[in-house]
């Protein structure tokens, strides 16, 4: 099976290679730019790449610049690296189409979390759209959700909150995360509307509702 592609962006070489050092480890073919033009260069030379990790501060074409032009024409996965972390930037990103926003320092086994997570959910979005953990079944095309075989009835919100759960499983996901690919920044207010959406979702799945870890300070996190 042909491993998933990875543009890594980053006038940093010492950035370009711990990032491409975790991502070989986990099994990804790497491709490195060091400015905005190379990237843009590389991107519309190969049309195999699955994902690009784009630094925002870059010489030639910054971030929002290379974003911006590949959004022109494709919506491959963009997770975006800063040194700033302003909420203002954040949505600059979001608006832009910006898939993640990741602020350095930051964990390098977190980033390929991050990237993993993503790719499932775009491979998910090209098959049949199935997901199954622990005795819960969702028909993503059918607008489905059974548990050990007995359907259950949730709202739009709680299908995509669980649909979104399963397809991160494992991984610690913050209010606003979720906020952001759950409602896509549709709805303004208190990320804590989360916290009301799980409850009601818990006590739909029953026993499975356990699976929902409160991470506390933080978000969530779903295990079976």
């Amino acid at each position: 099976m042909e491993k998933p592609k990875i543009l890594v962006v980053d006038d940093e070489s010492r950035m370009r290679k711990l990032v491409r050092d975790f991502l070989t480890r986990s099994n990804f073919d790497v491709i490195e730019a060091q400015d905005g033009e190379e990237a843009l260069d590389i991107f519309y030379d190969d049309q195999s790449i699955s994902l690009i990790i784009l630094d925002v501060m870059m010489p030639k074409l910054d971030g929002w610049q290379v974003c911006r032009e590949i959004r022109n024409s494709s919506q491959v996965p963009i997770i975006m690296l800063t040194a700033k972390s302003t909420e203002k930037d954040e949505l600059q990103g979001f608006e832009l189409g910006v898939d993640e926003y990741i602020s350095k320092p930051f964990s390098p086994k977190i980033l390929v979390a991050r990237v993993e997570a993503i790719l499932r959910r775009t491979s998910t979005a090209g098959s049949e759209e199935q997901l199954e953990a622990g005795g819960i079944r969702i028909d993503k095309r059918a607008h489905i959700v059974t548990i050990d075989g007995k359907t259950i009835d949730l709202s739009y919100k709680e299908f995509e909150l669980l649909s979104y759960f399963l397809e991160n499983q494992g991984i610690a996901l913050s209010r606003e995360v979720i906020l952001n690919h759950v409602w896509n920044y549709d709805y303004f207010g208190d990320a804590r509307t989360i916290d009301t959406h799980v409850k009601k979702l818990r006590s739909k799945m029953g026993d499975k509702g356990e699976c929902i870890k409160t991470i506390w300070g933080m978000g969530y996190k779903f295990e079976v």
